[in-house]
């Protein structure tokens, strides 16, 4: 029997991120809530983060940042309760050079060992830009075409990660390529698990050792951190198996619109 027709039992995600830090600020209590649930929460990280800062004052060498961040990462994944990181070879700032058809490959294979139900990823324009968000979720997309058009039983659906235009708004994020709030189709309450969420932020140090944010007013914290938005952006016959995996108890709407609050 092949994983094309064996049946999915356990429920399995598999996240799609660029850099050490993705998994956390925009989707870590959502995925901490996913593994309190049940659900293996996967995550496959394309690099090592190296563009990326050794802290203020600094923690590391440069040439150390990479097995820094790399543990960074496993913290973070610990402390949100899901599975240890799958850690691609690409370098940081890379990713957009990459061949789709190679990405995504790395993408097919990880689907082939954990048949996961869901796949999740940075949406088309990246929320912030950034040509390494851009090339993965490229990637995942072409990874659910081909396992589609392969009839194999999963991925059934992708989510982006998503930030509503209220919120950035709020926020005065005039940065972030926001979301219109009607297009939004999941908001997930994470204060069940904000202590899980604050934990993994820390853990990413040369980052974020002291985020502004944490500094914040609780309510700003709130808006920033506890809420986590989505889009359904691809489904085999309007599958959508993240808000059954988490029930009502967790979810709730909390932008206007076409929101699934569970």
């Amino acid at each position: 029997m092949t994983a094309k027709d064996e049946p999915m039992a356990t429920p399995v995600l598999l996240a799609v991120f660029a850099h050490p830090d993705d998994e956390t600020f925009r989707c870590g209590g959502t995925l901490a809530l996913l593994a309190r649930r049940g659900v293996r929460v996967h995550v496959l990280t394309a690099t090592r983060g190296e563009a990326g800062s050794c802290g203020d004052p600094p923690l590391c060498r440069p040439d150390e940042l990479p097995l820094v961040r790399e543990r960074e990462l496993r913290c973070a994944c610990a402390a949100l309760g899901i599975e240890a990181p799958i850690v691609l070879d690409y370098r940081d700032s890379t990713l957009a050079d990459v061949a789709n058809e190679e990405g995504a490959g790395h993408v097919m294979a990880a689907v082939r060992e954990l048949r996961p139900q869901a796949l999740l990823t940075w949406p088309p324009h990246g929320l912030s830009g950034h040509p390494d968000h851009v090339a993965v979720s490229r990637w995942a997309t072409r990874a659910f075409d081909s396992a589609t058009r392969a009839g194999m039983q999963g991925p059934l659906a992708v989510y982006h990660l998503a930030m509503p235009r209220s919120v950035a708004r709020q926020l005065g994020l005039k940065q972030v390529l926001a979301t219109p709030d009607e297009q939004i189709t999941l908001t997930v309450d994470v204060s069940a698990v904000w202590q899980e969420k604050m934990a993994a932020i820390r853990c990413h140090r040369t980052q974020w050792a002291e985020p502004s944010i944490l500094k914040a007013p609780l309510e700003r914290q709130r808006l920033f951190l506890g809420a986590e938005h989505f889009t359904r952006a691809a489904a085999r016959h309007g599958q959508d198996p993240m808000p059954l995996w988490l029930g009502q108890a967790r979810w709730h709407p909390v932008v206007s619109g076409n929101t699934t609050g569970v």
